[in-house]
């Protein structure tokens, strides 16, 4: 009798596989990373091959740690980077290109482009997006423009566009297979999420052929079963949703004003808005937080694209540590007020300043500035980003959320969730699963299964690990973040 729950979450540094219990505790799991590529300035790319092995490679062993076959397995949920871009052949499923990825500006400048020709609003009014290099559209169209005769082939019907859950899906089920969700489809720029379907005047607009997209479905459906040879024998794959969305239904922030922050490379930031798209004011997403039984529940989105990857650039990029953990010793050390400002505009800005070609910098250093207040200053950098987009929410009617709920590999280092929480003004809550990515597909697939008879029931599952409450002054609190829109603004293309 199948008792578990296989969780792939295919994420921008590394793939995972997560078996969980019935009760959404995790059994066995296997990691592992891959490379990312950066060929220019401003472009990352991934292996798709890569991203494919290491997915397969990590299911194997998450079954092989917990001692499972895959006749154990009731369903499996996929969760992905998000606006990762893949085109490959319909009949070898073999990619055409690497796969573009969302941190990805080379489309910058007919992004600007199509905003000057005034395309903006209609685009948003249809998506809840901005047109950004971003979002999976542009970076679509560049590789019909520039692979060799990928437009021809492309009209022919011989090749296929998916973010990476398609792509991954296409190659469990041998390519019987090309389906997506309704999340991952909100966010390629050619998803109405009014109308909920592939919108003709967006596919005209970025001159994408119908025929690359997937089928969109709900986020637990029945997207295929995979082929018995992989893992040992066929298992439906019955949850899917991009990696923030997934992280809401993980949190089970199912009510409206409900927020959740996920610190991974990146960070993002979800608040449920319930049935009715919220449109903002100041450039944070509208986006699909989930649809079942093709009922959609919305939610705003503010995305920082430099977080987790902050931390890897100090420990990678210039060798000021050796390990992640070590950062959270040297912030203790160094204190809160450590006069010096990382801006990681490493690929640009996201929300709520959405400028791709600002860049990062470093500011406030002295004759005393060492190893320790850089590192501090890195990890300070993702809490004031954070509350630029708590301030954002607020300033567009959203109510102070009563408390935030945090995931993601960051959220181990206690120093930073409690000046976190801080700098918020906010309590901070890390729940007992912290892996609410993975978690939250396998409760799509479980709600498929029929083992959730409800959201309420899913929500039951939620344990508090950590409650982290503020502590600083509110006027010490707003000279640091004072300080630290004074560093953004220094960086910004526009001034």
């Amino acid at each position: 009798m199948p008792n578990y729950l296989l969780a792939i979450d295919q994420g921008t540094t590394s793939s995972r596989a997560i078996v969980f219990s019935a009760q959404g505790l995790p059994v066995a799991s296997a990691q592992q990373e891959f490379k990312q590529y950066f060929p220019q300035d401003g472009w990352v790319e991934h292996d798709g091959e890569e991203l494919w092995l290491s997915t397969l490679k990590v299911c194997r062993e998450a079954l092989q740690n917990g001692g499972l076959s895959a006749g154990d397995i009731a369903a499996i949920g996929i969760t992905n980077q998000r606006e990762t871009t893949l085109v490959w052949d319909a009949q070898s499923g073999m990619p055409i290109h690497p796969a573009i990825v969302w941190q990805d500006r080379r489309t910058a400048d007919y992004c600007a482009e199509l905003k000057a020709a005034g395309h903006e609003a209609a685009v948003a009014a249809k998506t809840g997006l901005l047109i950004d290099p971003y979002f999976s559209a542009t970076k679509l169209r560049w590789i019909l423009q520039q692979v060799p005769g990928a437009r021809e082939r492309a009209e022919r019907g011989e090749l296929r566009f998916g973010t990476v859950d398609s792509f991954l899906l296409w190659r469990l089920t041998g390519g019987q297979s090309h389906k997506t969700d309704a999340t991952n489809a909100s966010r390629t720029l050619l998803f109405n999420i009014h109308s909920q379907q592939w919108d003709d005047e967006l596919l005209a607009l970025f001159d994408i052929p119908r025929s690359l997209l997937p089928e969109v479905l709900d986020c637990a459906a029945d997207f295929g079963h995979t082929t018995p040879e992989l893992l040992g024998a066929s298992i439906p794959v019955l949850g899917m949703a991009g990696d923030q969305q997934a992280a809401l239904i993980g949190q089970a922030c199912f009510s409206p004003g409900m927020v959740k922050s996920t610190y991974g490379t990146g960070c993002f930031m979800i608040q449920n808005t319930g049935a009715t798209p919220v449109t903002s004011q100041h450039r944070l997403l509208t986006t699909v937080g989930y649809r079942l039984k093709g009922q959609v529940s919305y939610a705003v989105e503010g995305s920082i694209f430099v977080a987790g990857a902050a931390v890897q650039w100090l420990r990678d990029g210039i060798k000021l540590i050796s390990h992640a953990r070590d950062s959270e010793a040297m912030a203790e050390q160094t204190g809160d007020a450590c006069g010096v400002y990382l801006v990681p505009a490493f690929t640009g800005l996201g929300a709520p300043y959405w400028d791709p070609k600002a860049r990062g910098a470093i500011f406030g250093l002295t004759r005393d500035t060492g190893i320790k207040e850089i590192v501090t200053a890195g990890l300070q950098s993702v809490c004031y980003q954070t509350c630029d987009l708590l301030e954002a929410m607020r300033q567009d009617g959203a109510a102070a959320p009563s408390a935030l709920r945090v995931d993601g590999g960051m959220v181990e280092n206690n120093w930073v969730m409690q000046f976190l929480a801080d700098i918020l003004g906010v309590p901070v809550e890390r729940p007992e699963v912290t892996e609410t990515t993975a978690l939250g597909v396998a409760y799509l697939a479980g709600l498929q299964v029929g083992w959730y008879a409800s959201l309420e029931e899913v929500a039951s599952h939620w344990h508090l690990q950590r409650r982290f409450t503020p502590r600083m002054a509110g006027e010490h609190r707003s000279k640091l973040y004072a300080g630290w829109l004074d560093a953004v603004k220094r960086v910004r293309s526009e001034g």
